[in-house]
């Protein structure tokens, strides 16, 4: 093969009907349908090398080698494009970000969108978005929805090739701001993968999935009606309820902080008085406070003062996963 390379940009995607749990933990094939939004302004890039020279894969993450877990999940990821390519070449990668890591963030998300496109094109393979898209959710199941930009629906499916993401409504329909309130930067004990095999172990996952259609219907005719109302109330329930099936879980995943509680309360009562913000919660202490651009200066203002808001990072609806050199 001799030397191959190419670098990728994706971002990370909050999801507004959210997944948690899988029918097929091996190939992350959902339990429920989701949707997301991609997050412009915030970014990983990944640049992987193909190398005959190289012995084994070099992984590095921010600029420092990763932990063994991080580098075998790579590798497994890499073995799989080997395999599509029929080639045995190893790689450097080498991947940074602009948002913390592992915190609640889709880092796994945009970081397996840009491995996977980068690492397709260096193979020089010709894979079309849903296959990209299908390849990419089996590094990270969310990372499907970040192969694509604005407003993205991950169809749960009951097989590989039904389990793809497609864009539903660009980056413009809607210029919705998700202002993320980080109160703990630092790399969460329990990982998503994880998490996703405790969802079953709850005796809430089953009601949980059962009324997935309604809210993800409900979700998906507010974005496109533009209705805030709507949308941030179905938001709330969405996010309420995958805490709730963490909550009791066997064991238990409690990801909250006093500061997430404190940031629910005040985004309750912002909208009370007349924001248009929502809150919405992955799998750490972070919030996502999502609002409309009108809105967002006046947010970004209450939630910089919560008690125990370390720092808010700003971003606008995005594009899905770009090559940007070869």
């Amino acid at each position: 093969m001799g030397e191959r390379k190419a670098t990728a940009r994706a971002h990370p995607n909050i999801a507004l009907i959210k997944y948690w749990g899988n029918l097929n933990h091996e190939q992350r094939l959902p339990a429920n349908t989701s949707l997301s939004i991609t997050l412009g302004d915030l970014e990983t890039r990944t640049m992987v090398f193909f190398d005959d020279r190289l012995k084994a894969d070099e992984i590095f993450i921010d600029g420092a080698p990763a932990s063994e877990t991080a580098s075998q999940r790579v590798q497994t990821h890499l073995d799989r494009i080997r395999r599509i390519a029929d080639i045995e070449t190893r790689a450097s990668v080498d991947s940074k970000s602009t948002f913390p890591s592992g915190a609640g963030i889709a880092s796994s998300a945009s970081a397996f969108a840009a491995l996977t496109l980068a690492a397709v094109v260096a193979c020089d393979l010709q894979l079309d978005p849903r296959e990209l898209s299908r390849l990419a959710r089996q590094g990270s199941g969310s990372a499907s929805r970040s192969m694509f930009g604005g407003f993205v629906v991950w169809h749960a499916g009951e097989t590989d090739a039904e389990s793809y993401a497609e864009s539903i409504a660009g980056k413009n329909h809607w210029p919705l701001v998700d202002l993320i309130a980080i109160v703990d930067a630092s790399h969460k004990t329990v990982g998503s993968s994880q998490g996703h095999r405790l969802a079953e172990t709850s005796p809430l996952q089953n009601a949980r999935l059962a009324d997935a259609p309604r809210r993800l219907a409900i979700c998906l005719q507010a974005i496109m009606q533009r209705d805030f109302s709507a949308l941030a109330t179905i938001v709330e329930q969405d996010s309420n309820m995958m805490h709730a099936v963490m909550m009791t879980s066997n064991p238990a995943l409690l990801y909250w902080s006093p500061a997430t509680i404190e940031l629910m309360k005040t985004v309750t009562r912002l909208r009370s008085e007349g924001l248009s913000i929502c809150y919405s919660i992955d799998a750490g202490p972070n919030v996502h406070c999502i609002c409309t651009p009108e809105h967002a200066d006046a947010a970004l203002e209450e939630l910089r003062h919560v008690p125990g808001v370390l720092d808010v990072l700003a971003s606008r609806s995005g594009d899905g996963a770009e090559i940007i050199e070869t």
